[in-house]
């Protein structure tokens, strides 16, 4: 009894000791934030900020098919599945580390039989035995030094950052197929745009031919006519080629071969949606990867006093309590009873600088994942600037091109008008025909344009994620079933 108190006794003060951290005081790097957007001057964001898309942000559009593609890509995405399953491993990962809290408890049990040569018992008999064994036995290693600690801290921040990972794809996949979708509709228009006009080309070439035959027009009018015509057919074809390369790529984010895909072409008119605006320093906590490379700088902080806790020595407990007999038969009997408990330390004496190369280690991995964070922000901030760009520069752009359209069209009808009184050629009504195509294509890649640059926004501002949601449950749940339907 007083051997087995003073091991309690000792225990119970290595286990004061445990307070021990040798992993440095965790500070999130600093980075310089600037306090708004260059480029949001002239921008007009919704208001009030509530507006701020959250979730399936893509409804905003208030399309029918989009929403549909969009959970499909929820449902059936196969990289969004990876994305699913690496969460999965670093959750384990982050279970397994917790384990090392616990003690260890093995059953065990063995039978042995053996004989001692002669010369090791002096030629004594009962050189033969058996030995026969059952029980429980324990280990336990006391956490002085915080390795146990820092090293599930570690695994929490991974997985944590590794929900983020999975936040980001998520995301960056939605955001893909929200811009192939618009991008396929903006094709659409194209063809609207390009049909009517080769409608018009054909009456114009029949015209041109009546024309020629009544000797009013020349025969190169009535191949100009019949150029235009042709050329216009060239571009339906090379639009509808790629629509159908767009339809396939959609086809493939919703987890489906293109040939049992399809999206039934027709003109598409959407109003560009206004995006609530967010501060630099707020995009911190709204971008998914952004967050996530924080916590792998947190982890790698960790990793540093896992590092330094290997310099110490470990201390560990062991118990044994079970049945040994040198029968089978005996192993029940109360005189068969045998316990033990102990106590035990290590420390490394020489390892030819393994430790110290591994604490170096730890200390450049986080400088890298400390660089990779600032980079990851700058990256951020950079998109956000992209986009506010390019949707204010936009807005001009349809502006001047509206212009620019009507201006065309009226020069059409004056070369259409002047060609019939026989003021001008032929070649004077080609070259305005090809201005005012060449402008109504522009329009609608404009438009089209403007529709993407909010999407880009959207995932540029993080879609309504939160930084907040790594620990909120039900959002970790959220992400568990997603891509598993």
């Amino acid at each position: 009894m007083k051997g087995l108190t003073y091991l309690l006794v000792t225990a119970l003060a290595v286990s004061f000791l445990s307070a021990c951290e040798l992993a440095p005081t965790y500070k999130t790097p600093t980075i310089a934030a600037p306090s708004t957007f260059k480029e949001s001057a002239g921008w007009m964001p919704a208001r009030p900020a509530d507006s701020a898309p959250r979730g399936e942000w893509w409804r905003i559009f208030n399309d029918d098919d989009l929403n549909r593609i969009e959970e499909q890509v929820t449902d059936m995405n196969q990289n969004l599945k990876e994305a699913v399953a690496r969460f999965d491993e670093a959750r384990a990962l982050a279970k397994g580390a917790r384990a090392d809290f616990y003690p260890t408890v093995d059953a065990a049990g063995g039978a042995a039989s053996g004989e001692q040569s002669r010369e090791a018992t002096n030629s004594l008999p009962h050189r033969h035995y058996d030995d026969n064994t059952v029980g429980l036995q324990a280990s336990y290693e006391l956490d002085v030094w915080g390795r146990v600690r820092d090293t599930a801290r570690a695994a929490r921040d991974r997985a944590q950052a590794s929900a983020g990972d999975l936040a980001a794809a998520s995301l960056s996949l939605h955001a893909e197929a929200a811009v192939d979708y618009l991008t396929l509709r903006g094709e659409d228009n194209e063809l609207v745009v390009l049909d009517d006009t080769i409608a018009t080309y054909e009456k114009a070439l029949n015209l041109t031919q009546a024309r020629f035959k009544a000797g009013y027009a020349a025969e190169p009018d009535v191949a100009a006519a019949e150029a235009s015509l042709e050329t216009t057919r060239t571009q339906v074809a090379e639009v509808r080629l790629n629509r159908a390369k767009l339809e396939h790529a959609i086809a493939i984010l919703t987890g489906q071969a293109p040939a049992a895909f399809s999206i039934a072409s027709h003109a598409y008119q959407t109003d560009v949606p206004a995006v609530a605006d967010a501060l630099p320093g707020e995009l911190l906590q709204r971008r998914p990867d952004v967050a996530a490379a924080e916590r792998r700088v947190e982890a790698a902080n960790y990793d540093i006093g896992v590092a330094r806790a290997a310099f110490f020595p470990t201390f560990s407990l062991s118990a044994l309590i079970g049945q040994q007999a040198s029968t089978q038969a005996s192993l029940v009997s109360a005189a068969a009873t045998t316990w033990a408990l102990g106590a035990s330390s290590l420390l490394n004496i020489f390892d030819g600088g393994r430790r110290r190369s591994e604490s170096s280690r730890a200390h450049a991995a986080f400088d890298e994942a400390a660089a990779n964070y600032r980079q990851t922000v700058l990256n951020a901030y950079g998109e956000v600037e992209d986009n506010l760009v390019t949707i204010r520069l936009l807005g001009d752009e349809n502006r001047t091109q509206t212009a620019a359209v009507n201006a065309a069209t009226r020069a059409v009808e004056q070369a259409e008008r002047r060609y019939t009184a026989g003021y001008a050629n032929y070649y004077d009504v080609i070259t305005s025909q090809n201005i005012e195509l060449s402008a109504k294509l522009t329009e609608v890649q404009i438009r089209y344009r403007q529709t993407n640059a909010e999407v880009l926004l959207i995932k540029a501002l993080g879609g309504g994620w939160r930084a907040s949601d790594l620990e909120n449950r039900e959002t970790v749940a959220s992400l568990e079933s997603t891509g598993r339907r």
